[in-house]
């Protein structure tokens, strides 16, 4: 992409945007959480929407041609062809715990795939960037290049998801199969599960439910580490849905067999 540069460097300048709005409102025990979803808990706080906020600004600066889809405040349509979808804080209800493992998610799509994504967490300094030639973390501690781990077999596998229910019961089930064949299998990291993934150290996520701001940041992260992102029918999981992200091709043909075992394709509900 000719803009490549300018793409990276507003992706990064609203990530910085994003943590100046979110870590002073972290473990402050006065931030009460909206819920979204009556029937269900599905937070929302005062520091969400600043983020989402301070990241449009951003936006609106430097490059307004471009669509937005964020998760507080809707869609904007573009005319550049481009679309940056905003997940300001993924993993709200960890924030609210006072636990670390909430990101800030950014990615950017050309409506068939994501040409680059960013997963940040804001409050121990690490940044994992993908697409555009780059798979990259930066910390605190040092940078290094991201990839994903190889030469993993199923039964030696890392396996995470974020709630141990994961979805429906037939999903749960599903889950179940893949996790019982797998080393270790463990939960509750939001967004980080898929960073860790980027970084070589968990070999499968796998998750159901998801919107397309929870997945789109980090599917570039995934891919261009070397890793691979899709539906649990192998398809595009550009819209969410139930989502799997495999360190190998010979991970995820084997776990996408397990999750379509025996009762046939998961459907939504029993």
């Amino acid at each position: 992409m000719q803009d490549a540069q300018q793409i990276i460097d507003t992706a990064h300048e609203m990530a910085d945007a994003a943590r100046r709005a979110i870590l002073p409102l972290f473990r402050d025990a006065s931030v009460m959480a909206d819920n979204k979803r009556p029937a269900d808990f599905d937070p929302v706080t005062e520091a969400d929407r600043a983020a989402e906020m301070a990241m449009r600004e951003v936006l609106a600066r430097r490059r307004p041609e471009d669509g937005i889809f964020g998760e507080e405040f809707g869609q904007s349509e573009g005319r550049s062809g481009l679309t940056w979808i905003l997940d300001p804080i993924d993993g709200t209800r960890a924030f609210l715990c006072g636990a670390p493992s909430w990101g800030v998610l950014i990615g950017l799509s050309d409506g068939q795939r994501m040409r680059y994504g960013l997963i940040d967490q804001p409050y121990i300094g690490e940044r994992f960037e993908g697409g555009l030639g780059r798979a990259r973390l930066t910390a605190p501690m040092g940078g290094r290049d991201l990839a994903v781990r190889r030469g993993i077999a199923l039964d030696q596998a890392t396996l995470m998801t974020t709630y141990p229910e994961v979805g429906s019961a037939a999903e749960g089930r599903a889950f179940a199969r893949v996790a019982g064949k797998v080393r270790l299998t463990r939960y509750g990291l939001d967004c980080y599960a898929y960073a860790l993934l980027a970084l070589g150290h968990v070999d499968l996520v796998i998750e159901a439910g998801l919107q397309a701001y929870d997945i789109a940041g980090p599917m570039a992260v995934v891919e261009a580490a070397g890793g691979i992102v899709t539906d649990w029918q192998g398809g595009s999981a550009l819209a969410g849905g139930r989502v799997i992200a495999a360190a190998s091709a010979e991970l995820h043909e084997a776990a996408l067999a397990l999750l379509n075992a025996d009762e046939g394709p998961v459907r939504g509900s029993d």
